[in-house]
């Protein structure tokens, strides 16, 4: 093997000229007309979509005159206070009934502490069977000490399908012959 390096074929070498700044210029104007010409365009077709929907939205009732024109925000009627400390007041005062969830995270909350009570209390199941509930931490060190039931070589026989008890019982009597 040698050290010596081949010369590299063709120039080897750096551009000599830099990138036109014309040339990215002209693409950047191009990219922002492009980018407003998508914009009025998808514009148009919302606005047009929205206009269908308007002209195809059934009336509430016959019997209510004041409807909104736009259900999907609030009317003003409804004050949006900041300030409002009681919730529920706040709730009841600006919104219609009927008010279906008006405290969902202090609900979830409720609904967690039930569990973890119900999951680490001891508590009767059925008081006349005798049946229990212990905490989940004392079944899992009564698991440890005592470890899972099983079942013995009899009983498992006897779980057996009877089609099968009857395929072992007969097979040495065929032996036999």
């Amino acid at each position: 093997m040698t050290d010596q390096l081949k010369p590299a074929q063709g120039h080897g070498d750096y551009e000599r000229r830099d990138i036109g700044v014309a040339g990215v210029l002209y693409f950047l104007l191009g990219l922002a007309v492009a980018g407003m010409f998508i914009y009025f365009i998808v514009q148009g077709v919302y606005g047009f979509l929205e206009r269908r929907n308007e002209s195809e939205q059934t009336a509430v009732s016959p019997l209510v005159t004041n409807t909104p024109k736009d259900t999907r925000k609030l009317p003003p009627e409804y004050k949006t206070d900041a300030e409002s400390t009681d919730y529920e007041k706040y709730l009841e005062q600006n919104f219609p009934a009927p008010q279906l969830e008006t405290k969902e995270r202090i609900q979830l909350n409720d609904v967690r502490l039930k569990e973890e009570r119900r999951l680490a209390t001891y508590a009767y199941i059925d008081e006349k069977a005798g049946t229990v509930r212990i905490p989940i931490e004392r079944a899992m060190d009564l698991i440890a000490q005592r470890g899972l039931p099983t079942r013995t070589q009899a009983a498992a026989t006897d779980t057996q399908p009877k089609a099968q008890q009857e395929q072992t019982k007969a097979s040495p009597k065929q032996k036999k012959k």
